[in-house]
C-alpha cells in the first residue's frame, strides 16, 4: 500500500506523522471518507467541497488547492493500482506543542490520503436486514461540536458504537438534545411509510450526508415524496421499512429497532430498489481515473 502525505508516497510500515501533530494530540482536523466503483470516484467533488467547509468552520487552511487535491486522490488510486476502493482524506491542524492553541503549529496541516479495501458489514446484512439499538448517548450539540464538521474527533460516535456493540448490535440510533432521532454512529437514516420517505433536517444534528443527498436526489427522481422532517422513536417504530445511508455502508436497510420489528421484518421493497438506483448511480457521478 502508497501512503499519501504532504505530496509524497510512502510505504505502509513508513508512513509516519509526529506524535506532536493536533491531529493525534487533540482529533483537530477534518476528514473524509470517499468511495470509487470501477475507476470512477463517486461525487468526488462533492466530497471535497464538504472538506472545505469542515475546515474553514475550524479555521483550518487547506494548503492545497481543490483541484490539486483531486488530483492527489486519483493520483494515490493510479499509484496503489484499485479500481474499487475506500479512500480515506485526512488533513489534520499539523506538528504543534502540547498545548491546544493551534497557532503553535508552525509547520502547516498535514494532508494524508489512504487508499484500500472496505466492507462495512457482511453482504448477508444487506439481504437480511440490520437489528440496532436506540443508544444513551445523544448526538453533539451543534452549538458545542456540529456534527456537520466531519472532524477527526470522533468520540461521540465511538461511545455511541461501544453501547451498541454492549447492546449486541451493529450500530446504534443517537438521539439530538431534545429526544428526536438524529443519525447513526456512522450514517444517516431513513424510514418509510406509506409511499413517502422521511429523514431528518440537517439542523437536527446531523452530518450532510453525500449518500443521504443522492437518496433524496434519486426519490426527486423517481417522484418519491421524500420529507427531511423530524422524527422520533415512536415514528421509526412503526413505519414500513427503515435503512441507513453512508458512503461505506451505501443504504443497508434496518428490520429491527429496539426489539421493535420494522414492517414485516425484512427488507423493504422502497430500500432495495433505492438500492439499485444508487449502484446505477455510482457507474456515472464522479471523477474518471
Amino acid at each position: 500500500m502508497k501512503i499519501y502525505i504532504d505530496g509524497k508516497f510512502y510505504e505502509e510500515n513508513e508512513a509516519k506523522i509526529s506524535v506532536f501533530d493536533h491531529g493525534l494530540l487533540y482529533g483537530d482536523g477534518v476528514f473524509e471518507g470517499i468511495r470509487s466503483y470501477n475507476r470512477l470516484v463517486f461525487k468526488l467533488r462533492e466530497h471535497i467541497d464538504r472538506l472545505f467547509e469542515s475546515a474553514k468552520s475550524i479555521m483550518l487552511t487547506i494548503p492545497l488547492s481543490k483541484e490539486e487535491l483531486i488530483k492527489a486522490v486519483i493520483l494515490t488510486l493510479k499509484k496503489n493500482n484499485l479500481k474499487d476502493s475506500y479512500i480515506r482524506l485526512v488533513v489534520t491542524r499539523g506538528k504543534g506543542d502540547l498545548g491546544l492553541d493551534p497557532c503553535k503549529c508552525k509547520g502547516g496541516p498535514t494532508i494524508i490520503i489512504i487508499a484500500d479495501k472496505i466492507a462495512l458489514y457482511p453482504q448477508t446484512l444487506y439481504q437480511e436486514g440490520l437489528k440496532i439499538v436506540t443508544v444513551p448517548t445523544i448526538r453533539n450539540l451543534p452549538e458545542a461540536l456540529n456534527p456537520q464538521i466531519k472532524s477527526l474527533n470522533y468520540l461521540n460516535n465511538i461511545l455511541a458504537k461501544i453501547e451498541a456493540t454492549n447492546a449486541g448490535c451493529d450500530e446504534a440510533i443517537m438521539l439530538d438534545s431534545l429526544g428526536y432521532v438524529a443519525e447513526c454512529t456512522g450514517d444517516n437514516i431513513f424510514i418509510v411509510k406509506g409511499k413517502n420517505l422521511y429523514t431528518p433536517p440537517q439542523c437536527m444534528g446531523t452530518l450532510r450526508g453525500i449518500t443521504r443527498d443522492a437518496v433524496l436526489e434519486i426519490s426527486r427522481q423517481a417522484k418519491i415524496p421524500a420529507h427531511e422532517h423530524v422524527i422520533t422513536r415512536h415514528e421509526v417504530y412503526i413505519s414500513d421499512e427503515c435503512f441507513l445511508t453512508g458512503t461505506a455502508a451505501e443504504i443497508i436497510p434496518v428490520v429491527m429497532v429496539d426489539g421493535r420489528a420494522i414492517g414485516d421484518g425484512k427488507p423493504g421493497k422502497l430500500t432495495s430498489a433505492l438500492l439499485k438506483k444508487f449502484r446505477e448511480l455510482t457507474k456515472k457521478e464522479g471523477v474518471r481515473y
